[in-house]
């Protein structure tokens, strides 16, 4: 069995503040103390080790280089160093027969490295491929990345990435909404309210944060309808089951088919504004909400509502 074999791959979870008590993004480790401070710190983020010894002068060169563009990457990754001389073990459970080595680990599993001295944008480049662009304007670039990750399907690579993001800005309400949003993708509604808790009160009203909190509700409500065969039975029988209309237009739109949601709101609203003091309407603006302002479905469900409302 290899050394990786016995620890679990990363599920999404919050990462870890970039506060006072996780500051030390620099550190000594053990054998003893390997398993928390690698590879349980490699499921908020990735955690650099550099296996070193004294005698090591190739060492000493990389020691200062690297700490510093650590330090510099505001908590994106965290480095952990290793002397082998006293904790001789897992270097040689990685296969590690020359040092300075430097092992990547992420989500539990060694990921990447490199051997020898490097400079400082050898260095750079190495940790950029791990958590996206460092310096001015990267929490941008990796939001973008993110989102293009998440809409591609790849939720665990957007996670990584706005996790990267919450490591150096915990308040930043773009990623607090994005990664409560994959909470609900996955059905994990309560880890989604647990990101929704770390939004700061002044964040409330962001969009990614109030369509997030949009989104659990949806989801909360659709977990209590029927079986979509029996609402549309209901609605073949009786197409002014208003009500019956509206379960079903829910638990589409918890479906993801967010087109035939909007049109059975749309429909109330054609057949009855009025219906439950306008709930077809708030309802879809819930959804809008939930979906985001520039998200396809949204302005085009905004056109239907329009062509309904001001016919």
């Amino acid at each position: 069995m290899s050394f990786t074999d016995n620890f679990m791959t990363a599920s999404v979870k919050p990462a870890a503040p970039a506060n006072g008590a996780d500051a030390a993004l620099v550190k000594d480790t053990t054998t003893r103390t390997f398993r928390d401070d690698v590879i349980a710190e490699s499921m908020k983020r990735p955690v650099l080790v550099d296996f070193w010894a004294p005698w090591c002068g190739p060492c000493k060169q990389l020691a200062p280089v690297i700490e510093k563009v650590v330090k510099e990457a505001g908590g994106k990754v965290v480095l952990v160093k290793m002397n082998i001389d006293e904790h001789p073990d897992i270097a040689g459970q990685l296969g590690i027969q020359s040092i300075p080595a430097v092992i990547a680990f992420q989500r539990g599993q060694p990921v990447d490295g490199f051997m020898g001295a490097q400079g400082e944008r050898e260095i750079k480049g190495f940790i950029e491929r791990l958590v996206g662009p460092l310096g001015p304007g990267a929490t941008a670039e990796l939001l973008v990345e993110a989102k293009a990750k998440a809409d591609a399907g790849d939720a665990a690579g957007a996670a990584e990435l706005y996790a990267a993001v919450l490591a150096q800005e915990p308040d930043n309400a773009d990623a607090v909404g994005a990664m409560a949003k994959l909470h609900v993708d996955i059905g994990d509604l309560e880890g989604a309210e647990r990101f929704l808790a770390m939004a700061p009160a002044d964040k409330e009203g962001h969009p990614a944060v109030a369509g997030a909190r949009a989104a659990i509700e949806l989801a909360r409500q659709a977990e209590s309808l029927g079986d979509l065969a029996e609402l549309e039975g209901r609605i073949a029988t009786n197409p002014a089951d208003h009500q019956a209309r509206f379960d079903l237009a829910l638990a589409l739109a918890a479906r993801g088919d967010r087109d035939r949601a909007t049109d059975e709101l749309v429909e109330i609203i054609r057949r009855d504004r009025t219906w439950n003091e306008d709930g077809a309407r708030k309802q879809l603006l819930q959804f809008f909400d939930a979906w985001g302002p520039m998200d396809d479905m949204t302005v085009a469900g905004r056109r239907k509502l329009s062509a309904v409302l001001f016919r």
